[in-house]
């Protein structure tokens, strides 16, 4: 369990807290927001501070202008729709350092918001002096000059030493913000002290994709579901044919490692037992479930079949936490969305009635949870996707590390 320094811990009552925040929304052509979830998410620790007589600063990324001002990725435009989540008014200065930056913070009251602009507006947030990846120490010294606390919120962020991250870290006191809270608290509950026993559900295209992810947790799950392509690469690697499905057929040997792997760990791989396939990949294809060795030369697995999705639903009964990342099958396509449809609804039931501890996040899974209208069902879903992989595969998290006590 991450033991961290937590907003609560310190007092904030008329101090310049400045708080990285992810704002880095879709918005359409015309530069409006089109999901405004990440504003939602930053609202708990905005209200804490403002409740608590804070001077709030807010700081962004948006886009990959690579250090160039460009119209389009301006902070400017998420005034007008924050203002009115918070139901305030909120300040905006043209720049995140410099003198216009500087005369912002310094009209701050006591619970005022003012919004900087894009902080990759400067090459200093992503780049050294020299143009390596990292970040300037000068610019984060700029950025870190306007305030006295920072409070970190943004762990889809978190994977990456930046400039408005590690960088300000290294000149203020730096605490998680509420966000980034529960984040790291419910995927500590998930993954470092689970109620057991525990399964993984990790479905996606390729295994290249998630090798580490895989190594990581079949030593600390009691069962491992896998889905989607990768499960083509694996059962290949049993032997089994695939057809003319995606499959990886050069990590035969690392599959066949994991498997292994997981044999000495005690930890039971699940594999589909049937699929559903199909000659060619669009909606409404004509197709058919099979077994495993009765996929032909020329059809594609598209999906698991009912008596996968059986196995998952025992193996998930069987259960008091569960781990999900990625789709079972083809879920943009119908109908081979059935079998990820069908999973999470069922995750989601146990959830509700039976007390199961459901943590998903990561790539498409949000999308295919959402889909399947088992996203409010889950105890708690990650919109982090590199992050959340690499938290998951065991990998130390610059964003993380800064707030440890």
């Amino acid at each position: 369990m991450v033991d961290f320094r937590r907003l609560e811990d310190v007092d904030v009552a008329n101090k310049r807290v400045l708080v990285r925040v992810d704002f880095n929304v879709p918005c359409d052509d015309e530069g409006n927001v089109t999901d405004n979830t990440r504003l939602a998410a930053a609202l708990p620790t905005i209200n804490y501070l403002r409740k608590h007589k804070a001077k709030i600063i807010l700081i962004s990324h948006f886009g990959r202008p690579g250090g160039q001002r460009e119209t389009s990725a301006s902070m400017m435009k998420l005034i007008k729709p924050l203002s009115g989540l918070l139901k305030t008014n909120v300040a905006f200065a043209p720049d995140c350092i410099g003198k216009t930056a500087d005369t912002a913070v310094a009209a701050l009251q006591a619970g005022d918001v003012l919004l900087l602009e894009n902080t990759r507006f400067h090459k200093g947030e992503t780049h050294t002096r020299t143009g390596g990846k990292g970040y300037a120490p000068e610019f984060a010294a700029a950025l870190a000059a306007h305030g006295e606390i920072f409070v970190h919120d943004a762990f889809s962020v978190a994977h990456r030493a930046q400039g408005s991250t590690s960088g300000i870290a290294a000149n203020l006191p730096a605490y998680a913000g509420l966000a980034m809270e529960r984040e790291l608290d419910h995927l500590s509950q998930a993954l470092d002290i689970p109620k057991r026993p525990v399964m993984g559900l990790v479905g996606g295209a390729k295994v290249s994709s998630k090798i580490d992810l895989l190594k990581n947790l079949v030593g600390r799950l009691d069962t491992l579901a896998i889905g989607g392509g990768m499960a083509n690469t694996f059962l290949a690697a049993l032997g089994h044919g695939v057809g003319a499905s995606l499959c990886e057929h050069d990590l035969r040997d690392t599959a066949l490692e994991i498997m292994d792997n997981a044999k000495k760990a005690n930890c039971e791989i699940l594999l589909p037992v049937d699929v559903v396939a199909a000659k060619e990949f669009k909606a409404g294809a004509q197709h058919r479930v099979c077994g495993q060795d009765d996929v032909r030369a020329n059809e594609m697995i598209l999906d698991a079949g009912p008596q996968t999705v059986n196995k998952l639903a025992d193996a998930i009964d069987a259960s008091k936490t569960l781990i999900w990342n990625g789709p079972l099958g083809a879920f943009e396509i119908v109908p081979f969305d059935t079998a990820t449809v069908e999973a999470a609804k069922y995750a989601a039931k146990r959830v509700r009635n039976n007390g199961l501890i459901a943590v998903a996040g990561g790539g498409d899974t949000v999308s295919a949870l959402k889909h399947a209208g088992a996203a409010d069902g889950f105890t708690f879903i990650s919109t982090a996707g590199g992050a959340f992989l690499e938290w998951m595969e065991g990998k130390a998290l610059p964003g993380v590390e800064i707030l440890k006590k």
